[in-house]
């Protein structure tokens, strides 16, 4: 059984672990951008990513100041193997690039809970640049997110319709 994880440990452990998940992010929104099927959804990606690269840099930056650097640990490990996974199929067939995207949005939904933790933590340490940078990332991750939902939904339906109409034409 591993000790429980206290004080400025545990914040280190928390930067590490939303610095791996944001490389996640970086790297599979990369990787599906380039191989979703769905342009709308392609595009949310394409833009949402130059705000995840901001973002990873600023954790970098401001975990830098904790010690962590973005170590993968059991979670993070997780959903990174995930990530990897279902985006190398994406280019198979459009259900595989729906599961891709809707890892993808996990990720996104993860580091809510992160940016969270980061701004009450903040503001109990009375740290106005962490407080500052974590609600801009809670912020940025939440409208990204939101939009990720609405054109997964928007896949879905596109997904269902072609598969309906497919199996109509051939009865």
């Amino acid at each position: 059984m591993s000790e429980a994880k206290v004080g400025e440990e545990f914040i280190k452990h928390e930067f590490d672990e939303a610095i791996a998940i944001q490389r996640t992010i970086v790297d599979g929104g990369e990787q599906l951008a380039a191989a979703h099927p769905f342009p709308d959804a392609k595009k949310a990606i394409d833009q949402g990513l130059k705000q995840d690269r901001q973002f990873l840099a600023q954790l970098e930056k401001l975990g830098k100041e904790h010690g962590a650097t973005g170590t993968v640990e059991d979670v993070a490990g997780g959903l990174k193997k995930l990530m990897e996974e279902t985006a190398q199929k994406a280019t198979e067939a459009e259900s595989e690039a729906y599961e891709a995207h809707a890892v993808l949005l996990n990720l996104k939904r993860k580091q809510q809970d992160s940016a969270m933790a980061m701004l009450k933590i903040a503001r109990a340490q009375k740290d106005t640049e962490l407080r500052d940078a974590a609600q801009e990332f809670q912020k940025g991750t939440k409208e990204s997110a939101n939009e990720l939902a609405d054109q997964l939904a928007a896949f879905a339906v596109q997904i269902a319709t072609e598969n309906g109409q497919a199996q109509a034409r051939r009865s």
